[in-house]
């Protein structure tokens, strides 16, 4: 989907205290092989700080740099790979009212760490369709300190989970960043991949269990799918999506400055991501992200605020935005700097 007239007025980034993987390992939390070949570094640990309460925190930070109030917000997305609030509660809602938001539309969307860009393409549609919204606020929030979920091990050995949260502010005036160009797509045939053998129905005993991801994607790549095909499915899948929003930017793939995805083993990044597009690591967020940990859908933005702040793009880069989710969902964006914003 080519996009015109939607910009990035801000972005807004929490992250609470940072915990190594090094230290982890001495504590027996993370497995020494898995750290030493994966070249993850480290990860944000929440101290009882809910998901929701760090995305209006980083909500503010947004709102506060693009220099607008939150009355000016008339439509509000969010989204979150894990507990967002008790069953029957509406996250985005206590949101909006924690920021002094008015009666405005507001979404949950529930598609992992696909969640900003797929609010993104949300938010696309109602700033260029018959809504003609002209300010859009997108939040994501993740805490995963909980006992259910093994942050080091639970999601495999290419991810640290990690706590915080990220926020940007969509514009139909002006911001840094131009939006050229965003599109998704789901890949069904892998539904199962992370659910395994679950049942669909509610729990009948009341009580939680832990969330072993890795486990299900065992399971299936047992059972169903090697995991060789898997990933070959995938990898042609997610290029697609990529080549898709690069022809309908303009652009090539060279002419992409830096490729922003989601934090992971960085031997999966060049593997999947890098080497088929012809561009070096160095092009990529890894070496920021891998310090990281892997925040959910807000990792795009965690590591757009970075290399904006940090002079690493200028106006004129173009830069490759890119996320999954389960089921299997992609999507990929592309935007061009225009401007060093003052923060």
């Amino acid at each position: 989907m080519r996009v015109e007239g939607v910009y990035i007025s801000s972005v807004g980034v929490f992250l609470p205290r940072r915990t190594s993987a090094e230290d982890a390992v001495a504590d027996g939390l993370y497995d020494e092989d898995v750290y030493k070949a994966s070249g993850l570094t480290g990860t944000h640990v929440s101290d009882g700080i809910p998901a929701l309460d760090m995305a209006v925190t980083a909500a503010r930070q947004a709102l506060e740099r693009s220099g607008l109030d939150a009355e000016d917000v008339e439509s509000h997305v969010h989204s979150g790979v894990y507990y967002q609030g008790p069953d029957g509660s509406y996250p985005p809602a206590y949101v909006l009212r924690e920021l002094g938001v008015g009666r405005v539309p507001s979404l949950h969307i529930r598609q992992g760490c696909n969640g900003m860009l797929a609010a993104m393409e949300v938010a696309v549609g109602q700033m260029t369709g018959a809504a003609e919204v002209e300010t859009a606020l997108l939040t994501t929030a993740q805490n995963f300190s909980t006992p259910l979920i093994d942050r080091w091990r639970g999601f495999g050995d290419s991810y640290i989970l990690a706590d915080g949260a990220a926020a940007a502010v969509l514009s139909s005036e002006d911001g840094f960043a131009e939006l050229r160009s965003v599109n998704s797509g789901t890949l069904p045939e892998l539904e199962a991949w992370h659910r395994g053998d679950e049942s669909l129905l509610p729990p009948q005993d009341g009580a939680g269990e832990q969330l072993a991801v890795a486990e299900r994607a065992a399971l299936f790549n047992e059972r169903e799918m090697s995991l060789a095909e898997t990933v070959e499915r995938i990898g042609a899948f997610d290029l697609d999506i990529v080549h898709r929003s690069l022809v309908d930017a303009g652009l090539n793939a060279s002419d992409i400055a830096r490729v922003i995805p989601i934090n992971q083993d960085g031997r999966m990044i060049e593997f999947s991501v890098m080497a088929p597009l012809g561009l070096p690591m160095s092009r990529s967020s890894w070496d920021f992200g891998r310090s990281v940990g892997h925040v959910g859908a807000a990792d795009l933005v965690i590591s757009l605020d970075h290399l904006v702040r940090t002079g690493e793009l200028a106006p004129g880069d173009h830069v490759l935005l890119l996320s999954q989710g389960p089921g299997w969902i992609s999507s990929a964006g592309v935007v061009t700097i225009k401007e060093v914003p003052a923060w």
